[in-house]
């Protein structure tokens, strides 16, 4: 019946509908509503999505324009004002000062990063960050599938435009945002290319290297802080870090743009690789909720920023499978496929925490750079009802085909994408947990122990 009434009545409706459980809902809707870019002169702009460029899913769903997805309770932390926490940042950045009176703990409503099926939805939220329109290569979301672009291309999105994209959608409530932030976009990876490979590239190797992608003798590094023998010089590398066209400076005027549109919503943000982890920067700085899918490490990054470290960063998730050499830290050396392509990919350490989900010994994929991809997650990993153990089998022979799923396996066999095994383990005993992997903290993790950092003359 719902169906039949406009969307303005709809979401309305929705709204008075949520009246009575604002203050601790376990399902939230959400619609698209904006897309954001970046000029060539690195000013964010945005383009709104009307309710007449949407296009229904469905005509049997009672509203086809708005899907669900599960929501929790979690505990941040954030600054007590954005000019205390530039002024906390300064502090540190010239005289290695923190501040632990900058931090408000607070409750809000964030994803549910136990549940399966919400984080696929984000992960497709994602994956269409990096489309301007119904491409190919486009996920019809539940409510979602349903941008309907004439023949122009809306602003931001030009053939010429190269800098930091992304949508926005926005509960039926106007309570909740969801920042989604598109990834590097580089045709070794995900099958295509565009503008933005420049500048994606430039900040991949800014905020993932150990020393401005000095990787070997014969690279042409992106900042001038090599000095020889294995030592770069520290706040070289920091300053690098702080030009305003780079994605984190980005991030920083796309999200107070979208606090003062929705000034009293409460904002997740989420993001693929590069979009990841500029994501959990974000997340980092204001305490919002983040959901981050095979993003790079970060950690480095944060602390070459001088960002001032909350009390906990739990409020931050990356989503991570150990086929993904990117992720996992290991696609790195001369002779990688990373370094290859000219990105010098050497992190390997997370902010928050991480549900490692541990494809390589439990379902038999080959560590490969292509299982990198967003499309690789949801098709292969979150689009399918596996259950994981807590910790990683002790036995790599006993460990494959833990996952309670038979069908599917049986015929992955070849390539990259792996097998099930042989079969021999059925009769042993398998225990199976959770639908989605135990997040947690990474411990005695370490980045760049064979770089000298410091300053030295000329």
């Amino acid at each position: 019946m719902l169906a039949i009434l406009p969307t303005t009545l709809r979401l309305l409706l929705g709204s008075l509908l949520w009246a009575n459980d604002l203050h601790h809902p376990s399902r939230m809707s959400f619609q698209l509503r904006h897309q954001h870019a970046v000029t060539n002169s690195s000013r964010v702009i945005f383009s709104d999505v009307h309710d007449s460029d949407l296009v229904a899913h469905s005509m049997v769903s009672a509203d086809p324009y708005v899907y669900t997805l599960r929501a929790s309770r979690l505990n941040t932390h954030k600054p007590s004002s954005l000019s205390a926490f530039h002024d906390a940042r300064l502090r540190s950045m010239r005289h290695a000062q923190s501040d632990a009176s900058l931090w408000e703990g607070t409750e809000v409503i964030g994803p549910n990063v136990t549940d399966r099926e919400t984080l696929l939805a984000l992960a497709k939220m994602t994956n269409n960050a990096y489309l301007a329109g119904r491409d190919s290569g486009w996920y019809d979301i539940e409510g979602f599938n349903t941008i309907a672009f004439g023949q122009s291309i809306p602003v931001g999105w030009e053939p010429s435009a190269d800098g930091l994209r992304g949508h926005i959608f926005v509960s039926t409530d106007n309570t909740t945002v969801i920042l989604s932030i598109k990834g590097t976009s580089a045709g070794w990876i995900t099958g295509g290319g565009g503008p933005t490979v420049r500048k994606d590239k430039l900040n991949d190797n800014l905020m993932f290297s150990c020393c401005c992608a000095r990787v070997g003798p014969t690279w042409s590094t992106v900042c001038d802080c090599y000095k020889g023998s294995g030592k770069c010089s520290n706040a070289c590398v920091e300053t690098s870090l702080l030009d305003e066209e780079l994605f984190y400076s980005i991030g920083l005027n796309l999200y107070n743009n979208i606090t003062y549109m929705y000034p009293h919503a409460n904002i997740w943000v989420i993001g693929h690789s590069l979009g990841g982890a500029v994501s959990s920067l974000l997340g980092a700085t204001f305490g919002a909720p983040v959901v981050a899918f095979e993003a790079p490490a970060e950690k480095l990054a944060a602390t070459r920023l001088h960002l001032p470290s909350p009390p906990s960063t739990h409020h931050i998730t990356h989503i991570i499978h150990t086929a993904d050499p990117i992720a996992m830290g290991t696609c790195n050396g001369v002779t990688s496929t990373c370094a290859l392509a000219g990105y010098a990919m050497e992190t390997r350490c997370h902010l928050g925490q991480v549900a490692l989900y541990d494809v390589v010994s439990k379902l038999g994929w080959t560590v490969d750079i292509r299982t990198h991809s967003i499309v690789n997650v949801i098709e292969r990993l979150l689009a399918q009802e596996f259950e994981w153990d807590d910790e990683p089998l002790e036995d790599d022979d006993t460990a494959r085909g833990v996952v309670d799923q038979g069908g599917l396996l049986s015929y992955l066999r070849w390539g990259w994408w792996g097998g099930r095994g042989d079969g021999d383990d059925k009769g042993k005993n398998k225990t199976v947990r959770r639908p989605v992997p135990e997040a947690k903290p990474e411990v005695d993790c370490v980045d760049c122990f064979n770089w000298e950092y410091g300053e030295w003359d000329d």
